[in-house]
């Protein structure tokens, strides 16, 4: 009974911050499709996205190819790109946060992301001819140089038969730094396409399209799945890997299980998104400080407030120097930035 009850309540917590968000989403998603520089009116918008859905009755189609092309080919695509890199995101922030039990981990912290990123950076350098995949390719291969990473940051901080989070974070931090080296030489060997690969590290959803959703989405969704099966160990970890041991919790097979998990999510992000910092510092932080630490609610609002503010990000990326666009990346670290030397002046108070 007291499971049941226990459960119930975890529901109607979760209902009720998720509800509003889920309007949130809608409303972002509404202004974000009804903005850009060709000037179309919100009814035509609608109208368009409306002849697209399926089971709905035949409307006149009163609006030009061009105006079908720039809402449903162009607009469209972008918004679920966001959606899915910015709920991937803010989940993996999550997890990382979880397992590390640190306010300032995100998909960064553990040189994940670098290793995507160099990954991804050579096979757009060097790759171009080898796709033995399709489109696939650059999510797969930017996924294998992301879980290599986690692997040899893993090793390092491997020592007497256990690993220390301190060691973890600081063998991160040496082998982003070494990736990043191996990044700035790739960029200088790159020639003509270095402004490609410079604006795609920056973060940008520019190239987006139909396939690029198809193809990240099942990566997204696996792992963020992985992810939530585990927020009942996730919150066994807030009270100490000791307790949690003691609980009879496996706790060097479970961390492990959940960091594949959020590198499979990070990874695919980083491959179609570039590289778009603080969305997994800022998301996880606010939405904790807003419905508590109970993962089994943390997770699912995580990821809808993620997706809230790739959107918003992008949608003034594209529009606020029109028709120039920025990188996603300027915006989110416009806004990550502060917020990081704020949980830095922060970090001797209690987090978990």
């Amino acid at each position: 009974m007291g499971l049941k009850e226990g459960q119930r309540r975890v529901g109607k917590k979760l209902g009720f911050w998720l509800l509003p968000l889920l309007f949130a989403l809608l409303f972002v998603i509404i202004g974000s499709v009804s903005l850009g520089s060709a000037q179309l009116s919100f009814y035509m918008v609608w109208k368009i996205i409306l002849s697209h859905v399926p089971f709905m009755p035949e409307m006149e189609k009163d609006w030009s190819k061009a105006a079908e092309v720039i809402v449903w080919n162009i607009r469209m695509p972008r918004i679920l790109l966001a959606v899915l890199v910015g709920a991937a995101l803010a989940v993996a922030g999550v997890a990382y946060q979880g397992v590390l039990r640190n306010p300032l981990a995100d998909p960064y912290i553990l040189g994940v992301s670098s290793g995507a990123s160099l990954g991804a950076a050579c096979f757009m350098m060097f790759g171009q001819g080898i796709a033995f995949f399709g489109q696939w390719t650059l999510p797969l291969i930017a996924f294998i140089c992301g879980m290599g990473t986690l692997f040899v940051v893993y090793r390092l901080a491997y020592i007497a038969g256990k690993v220390q989070m301190e060691t973890l974070l600081l063998s991160g931090v040496v082998v982003q730094a070494f990736l990043g080296a191996g990044l700035s030489l790739v960029m200088s060997m790159s020639g003509e396409k270095m402004q490609r690969i410079f604006y795609w590290l920056m973060g940008s959803l520019t190239l987006s399209d139909w396939s690029s959703g198809v193809v990240v989405a099942p990566y997204v969704i696996v792992g963020g799945i992985i992810i939530f099966l585990f927020a009942g160990e996730l919150n066994l970890l807030a009270f100490g890997e000791q307790k949690a041991h003691h609980l009879g919790m496996n706790v060097e097979r479970t961390r492990l299980m959940i960091l594949i998990a959020a590198s499979l999510t990070a990874g695919a992000a980083v491959s179609v998104s570039g590289v778009i910092g603080f969305v997994g510092l800022i998301v996880p932080h606010i939405m904790r400080t807003i419905v508590g630490s109970d993962h089994r609610v943390l997770l699912p609002v995580s990821a809808v407030a993620g997706a809230i503010l790739l959107i918003a990000a992008d949608t003034i990326a594209r529009t606020v120097m029109e028709p120039q666009e920025l990188p996603i990346g300027v915006i989110t670290a416009f806004l990550g930035a502060p917020f990081f030397g704020y949980l830095l002046r922060k970090r001797r108070q209690r987090f978990f």
